[in-house]
């Protein structure tokens, strides 16, 4: 076994052995637990930084094991696969540090974090899957590692909300491996290919084909909360504060958006795709989620909920930029895969803070919150303003291409769409921060819970990772134009893997 063989799997065991060795510990054996979590994380991040320098320099890296007779295990590390992995491994030490001062006082932390690693190597399985087969057995070990961290606190309503998430996402499940399925009975195995493998059944009836990408599109809709597909989203936000920001940034939902990647540029192709008139339908279901979960939004006080409908929103943003058939659409759904992860959990994690410092969970309540705790307030705001496309944030790079991706395609219309979005973004995020920075301080909070000592407004591990990724949403739209910025990793992918001649 070669090293380009090896650093795929040691970038899935760093939190894999970790995680195995975690369920072992008893409650007590906290130093032993954090250090396995941050050794892990760390570990993970310097695997993933070789695999990136290897990548950018034209090595190839992969992995294959024959599990039956024409059905094989396989993974690779190409740029598409470390757009996500590196995203989810950076967010993965973030979430890590945050849950373990989040869960400080908290019960069956063992099982919490042995859950939390095996989450994230699903997620890394899902990255860096070479076939469909792979891609399926990891997307549905996701949905077993989550369920537990969706239900962890036990109680009557988490065990409601994680029911319904199962429901869901098994059901997704089921509806990607037919489509898996009879894809096998037509072509064999399918592989992961640039420019995509379906063109060889180009005399097949194009119903079938048709019908074959709706079961896969809803399969891995399902995790991307395409409407309707979305009901379990909001349900899940019964989960800790580290769980939401994990479902939201890291794992679950940019997996299902991931997939839909996979499935259009690796699996029918791009221009194959539109040749079937695939991608016009798929973009109005974007539309159609864009609106809707910025509308529902408008009307949420829970502030955990509000965020859940912006997510189901601005997750199809990459759905969109999928769906607009050029290379600008195609960087601006790339980088926002990357941008959304940074904005939204700076929101789940100074959410988080605000319930556990505060008790404030409703939108109502944020009165006076950012004298209080001005510099979590300060972290929110720059989320906010970054999902609304403010200047000099990453959302801002992001909506500018797949503005002009959208005017590159001759689809006006998804550019009022996204205007419309944005403003929609403005209307229900501007109130949460007029009452925590414009209203009076009020009598008390709901439940104050942490006295505030000089610039320390909460425990250290909750408040220096919303400050890290905040300053990392203005990093990303401020230097978007730098060598191994977000955008320019996804301008390298459409470039050597896609959209070749791209300029």
């Amino acid at each position: 076994m070669t090293s380009n063989e090896i650093l795929p799997l040691a970038v899935m065991a760093s939190s894999l052995l970790p995680g195995l060795i975690i369920f072992t510990l008893p409650e007590s054996r906290i130093r032993w637990r954090t250090a396995l979590n941050l050794l892990g994380a760390l570990a993970k991040l310097l695997l993933v930084g070789l695999l990136l320098a290897g990548v950018a320099a034209g090595e190839e890296y992969g992995f294959r094991y024959a599990v039956l007779p024409g059905i094989d295990l396989a993974f690779k590390a190409d740029a598409l696969a470390l757009l996500f992995v590196t995203l989810s491994a950076l967010l993965w030490l973030f979430t890590t540090l945050y849950a373990i001062g989040y869960l400080e006082r908290s019960p069956h932390r063992s099982r919490f974090f042995g859950f939390f690693s095996l989450c994230v190597t699903a997620t890394m399985g899902i990255a860096m899957a070479g076939n469909l087969f792979t891609f399926f057995v990891f997307y549905e070990l996701l949905t077993l590692t989550t369920f537990p961290l969706v239900v962890h606190r036990g109680t009557d309503k988490a065990m409601q909300g994680g029911t319904v998430y199962l429901a869901y996402t098994l059901g997704g499940g089921a509806l990607l491996l037919t489509g898996i399925v009879w894809l096998h009975s037509l072509l064999g195995q399918i592989e992961f290919t640039h420019g995509g493998v379906l063109a060889a059944l180009a005399d097949a009836p194009t119903w079938q084909l048709q019908a074959i990408f709706l079961l896969l599109i809803a399969g891995v809709g399902v995790k991307a909360a395409i409407v309707p597909l979305h009901g379990w989203l909001p349900q899940a936000m019964v989960a800790p504060a580290p769980v939401s920001a994990l479902l939201h940034a890291v794992a679950v939902v940019k997996a299902g958006a991931f997939g839909i990647i996979r499935i259009v540029y690796e699996v029918y192709g791009i221009e194959f795709a539109q040749s079937l008139d695939l991608l016009t339908p798929l973009a109005v279901m974007a539309t159609v989620t864009i609106l809707w979960g910025s509308f529902r939004a408008l009307f949420q006080d829970d502030l955990k909920r509000r965020l859940a409908f912006s997510t189901i929103s601005q997750i199809s943003y990459i759905v969109l930029g999928v769906a607009l058939f050029g290379p600008l659409g195609t960087v601006g759904g790339l980088v926002h895969l990357v941008h959304q992860g940074l904005m939204k959990i700076t929101l789940f994690f100074c959410a988080g803070n605000f319930a556990e410092t505060l008790g404030i969970h409703k939108v109502s309540e944020m009165d006076g919150a950012g004298r209080r705790m001005p510099l979590t307030t300060l972290a929110f705001s720059i989320g906010a303003l970054g999902m609304m496309g403010a200047p000099l944030t990453a959302g801002a790079v992001s909506k500018a291409w797949l503005i002009d991706g959208a005017t590159a395609a001759g689809m006006d219309w998804a550019v009022w769409v996204l205007w419309t979005s944005s403003l929609l973004n403005a209307a229900y995020f501007l109130p949460i921060l007029w009452r925590a920075w414009l209203r009076p301080l009020p009598a008390a909070f709901p439940n104050e819970r942490t006295a505030a000592r000089g610039w320390r407004e909460t425990a250290w591990l909750l408040l220096i990772p919303p400050l890290v990724t905040a300053g990392a949403v203005l990093a990303a739209g401020m230097f978007s134009d730098i060598a191994w910025s977000p955008l320019a990793w996804a301008q390298l992918i459409a470039q050597r893997e896609y959209l070749q001649g791209m300029p």
